[in-house]
């Protein structure tokens, strides 16, 4: 069963020491700290947006049932991490049932993409059916599809949102929630004077990865292909370590 462990403090120090050892037994150099938080950055967002990949590509054998009830637990791990990036903030009112949803314009640069709508009628929130401009028209003209208080509904043009019924026409009964991207990570550290620079947790732009423990190695691999190791080369690494780890737990 895969599971997701949490993302352990400092984190990217411990990738980053592993990177440099790795780039130094291979004679690839040194990365300066401006290069490894590149890397970083883009490494993080490749697993990032793999997230969205991997549970579409599960839900999809979910729905062909082509999986077993094992893989629901990893379905589930997607969708946590998924979450774990979730905000959820009131939209603005423009006129009658229409909205601005949240944009890049709104949100800053951390805006993803939009994961729900939910409409609170008062007592609860519930989430709202997007449906496209063809079938909202279809909808409403039957008085048994119709969208109501209890199945609400919404189609999005551009920026805009317009909710139905069109009795849904107030800034507090509209709520989204929206994936942001995670924040760029930044291995901070004091200026040493012919040395090498040293780790500081405590700089106010310093910022860890934001994704599980079990994303560490991927992180590695990605830095190294960037910091320009080949697939071939991390791979001889990797069992180059595994094997080492072998014979340390077989003499314990």
């Amino acid at each position: 069963m895969l599971i997701f462990a949490l993302k352990v403090l400092q984190m990217i120090n411990s990738v980053r020491n592993t990177v440099l050892s790795v780039l130094n037994k291979n004679n690839y150099g040194y990365i300066s700290p401006s290069d490894f938080n590149l890397f970083a950055k883009q490494a993080q967002l490749d697993i990032f947006e793999d997230y969205f990949y991997q549970y579409n590509y599960q839900i999809n054998k979910e729905n062909a049932r082509q999986s077993g009830t094992g893989y629901a637990d990893i379905t589930k791990g997607y969708s946590e991490v998924i979450d774990s990036f979730s905000v959820t903030e009131d939209l603005t009112y423009i006129a009658t049932n229409t909205f601005s949803v949240p944009t890049e314009l709104t949100t800053g640069s951390d805006y993803y993409l939009i994961n729900k709508v939910l409409f609170n009628n008062g007592t609860s929130l519930k989430e709202m059916e997007q449906v496209s401009h063809s079938k909202i028209t279809m909808l409403l003209n039957s008085l048994y599809t119709a969208p109501s208080a209890t199945f609400p509904a919404f189609t999005i043009e551009d920026s805009t949102l317009t909710a139905y019924p069109d009795t849904i026409n107030s800034a507090t009964e509209v709520k989204c929630q929206y994936i942001r991207y995670p924040k760029d990570p930044k291995w901070t550290y004091l200026s040493l004077t012919g040395g090498e620079p040293a780790f500081d947790s405590t700089a106010n732009d310093y910022q860890d990865f934001e994704l599980p423990l079990d994303n560490e190695p991927d992180l590695i691999m990605k830095i190294l292909q960037y910091a320009g190791m080949s697939i071939r080369e991390i791979a001889a690494v990797q069992f180059a370590q595994a094997t080492e780890n072998k014979d340390d737990a077989d003499q314990k």
